[in-house]
């Protein structure tokens, strides 16, 4: 330790150890990954001791502890340096099918082999849990206009009358819509360790990047960008003790889609399409991305699934009518329910009172709850476990 310490190691310490270890989900320091700590006035570095070869896939941990440590009083800067002094026995299982022709290695570096687990490239996207938070669930669509938000917040207000603790991350950066539909605004405040607090409404937890920058703002950024975003939405923000953190998915299969499966444990993902073929090709699509990243999908969603004249009662499929549980069943995934397209449902999401609040009793309310009973079964019963890693050496 050197400079004058105007920060109490003990308050580090505590913190660091606070932070989960990857694969042992032990403390850094029980698990051995905190190589030093030095403090310097209001100033502290402090070294992560990694696998060389892992060493790239650990930016998102080195981030989670600049931010923990940031968030200490009396802290101005934090340096998180990665080490390679020792090889961790993190980094050993995946190199357990390295064999050795003569039982020694003579002392040489070997160069690391190519991973594939489960299909995506590794060694690992290191996924970090969120402190106080069970089951992420991930609302997702292939292609825009089937009523994806729409959809997630009526499930989320669902689980919520279930008697679940619920919250919602819209983490669509270029066109946030949740706090339209759940009649929510203004910037939220933020926490003494200088967290975001979310935002309430009808009883849930929000956040958006619709807080942050005015409607009529055109988000022009490139990947890395959103990418930055999606993980300072989900891990700058005091979400407290949650059941569930919906997340509502901008749609298509691109970089907020694998920053959030690659790096948060998912409990797993619905798909929302419409019943016309060609949103069902996209539902496909984004069943076969959630498989690849080795996130189980929990079900499909039939929206817009028929439209009932309110005034003779004649029901007409007008997208069509059953495409998406045929699609579920070819795919081998749960349906979960169809919502019906029915204007009462769209002027109570523009209107800022989701359906599941405005008619709690009615059909439609019904029908998102039995979506959201759904999840829950699939949960309760093992289906949302994600299988274990296959890994490939190439």
């Amino acid at each position: 330790m050197s400079g004058v310490n105007s920060v109490d190691e003990a308050t580090i310490r505590r913190t660091l150890d606070g932070i989960p270890a990857p694969r042992s989900g032990k403390g850094l320091l029980a698990a051995g990954w905190i190589g030093g700590i030095s403090i310097a006035g209001a100033k502290v570095t402090v070294a992560l001791e990694v696998d060389p070869a892992i060493g790239p896939a650990m930016e998102l941990l080195k981030r989670e502890v600049e931010v923990r440590l940031g968030a200490v009083p009396g802290i101005e800067q934090v340096t998180v340096v990665l080490s390679g002094k020792r090889a961790s026995s993190q980094s050993q299982g995946a190199h357990q099918g390295h064999n050795h022709d003569h039982g020694h290695d003579h002392g040489q570096a070997h160069p690391p082999r190519k991973a594939q687990v489960g299909g995506a490239a590794a060694p690992g996207n290191v996924k970090l849990p969120l402190p106080g938070v069970r089951h992420i669930i991930a609302v997702a669509s292939g292609k825009g206009g089937v009523g994806k938000s729409t959809t997630a917040a009526n499930v989320a207000l669902s689980l919520l009358g279930l008697g679940y603790k619920v919250g919602v991350l819209d983490s669509d950066i270029y066109g946030p819509s949740m706090q339209r539909v759940l009649g929510v605004s203004g910037k939220p405040d933020t926490t003494a360790q200088k967290k975001m607090v979310p935002k309430q409404a009808h009883g849930l937890k929000v956040m958006s990047m619709g807080f942050l920058v005015p409607e009529d703002t055109a988000m022009i950024w490139r990947g890395p960008m959103v990418m930055s975003a999606i993980q300072q939405l989900l891990r700058e923000v005091d979400w407290g003790e949650l059941d569930f953190l919906i997340v509502d998915m901008p749609p298509g299969t691109g970089d907020a889609q694998l920053t959030l499966a690659q790096t948060v444990p998912l409990a797993g993902a619905v798909i929302v399409s419409t019943p016309q073929d060609l949103a069902l090709i996209d539902a496909a699509r984004g069943v076969t991305m959630f498989n690849k990243v080795s996130v189980p999908v929990l079900g499909i969603v039939e929206n817009m699934s028929t439209f009932i004249c309110p005034n003779c009662q004649h029901e007409t499929p007008i997208f069509g009518h059953g495409g998406a549980r045929a699609e579920a069943d070819r795919l081998g995934v749960r349906f979960l329910g169809e919502i019906p397209l029915d204007m009462a449902i769209r002027v109570t999401s523009d209107e800022g009172r989701p359906i599941v609040i405005d008619q709690p009793n009615g059909p439609h309310a019904a029908a998102y709850r039995a979506v959201a009973e759904g999840v829950v079964a699939v949960l309760e019963s093992g289906g949302g476990k994600r299988p274990a890693p296959v890994i490939r050496m190439e």
